[in-house]
Order: structure tokens, then C-alpha cells, then sequence
């Protein structure tokens, strides 16, 4: 059942980190692995988890080679979570 009009507005933000991590649980990849995978360092792996660092175009693309989403997904997901960073 829905209720027309009803928009979903949650009061907590989630940085894309979060959904590269559930993916990494999924598979049985630490983040050492992954970024072997990715070509990154550990360390840039572990600003991406923690939303410390943003998602380019290439890392978007790299994402979407590595776990099988499409890089505008990333790229929105991304824009999405700065959004909610700002200030208002």
C-alpha cells in the first residue's frame, strides 16, 4: 500500500562507504584485497569506506569494474551524500 504524496526523507545520511563495505562483507574481501582489485592504496580504500574521500569519475569506474554496479550509480550515490553534508 502507498500513500500518494508521501516522500521519504530519512534524518540520517550514509556515505557510499557504507554500501562498499556491505559489498566487501558480501564477497569475503578485507579492504587490502579490494584495493588490490581497485589499483588503490589501502589507505585511499579505507577514505573511500569512511566517506573521507569523494567518488571521481574514475573512481566511480573502477567501482562499477570491481563490484558490478554502474559508475553513475557511484556518482550519485556520492553527489547524494555531499548533498546532505552541506550546511543549510
Amino acid at each position: 500500500m502507498t500513500r500518494e504524496g508521501w516522500h521519504f526523507e530519512p534524518d540520517w545520511i550514509s556515505p557510499p562507504g557504507d554500501t562498499i563495505a556491505d559489498l566487501l562483507d558480501e564477497r569475503g574481501w578485507s579492504q587490502a584485497e579490494f584495493a588490490v582489485r581497485t589499483g588503490y592504496t589501502t589507505k585511499h580504500v579505507n577514505l573511500l569506506v569512511r566517506g573521507k574521500a569523494s567518488i571521481s569519475e574514475d573512481t566511480a569506474l573502477r567501482l562499477e569494474r570491481v563490484l558490478g554496479s554502474t559508475a553513475g550509480f557511484w556518482l550519485q550515490r556520492d553527489a547524494q551524500y555531499r548533498e546532505q553534508l552541506a550546511p543549510r
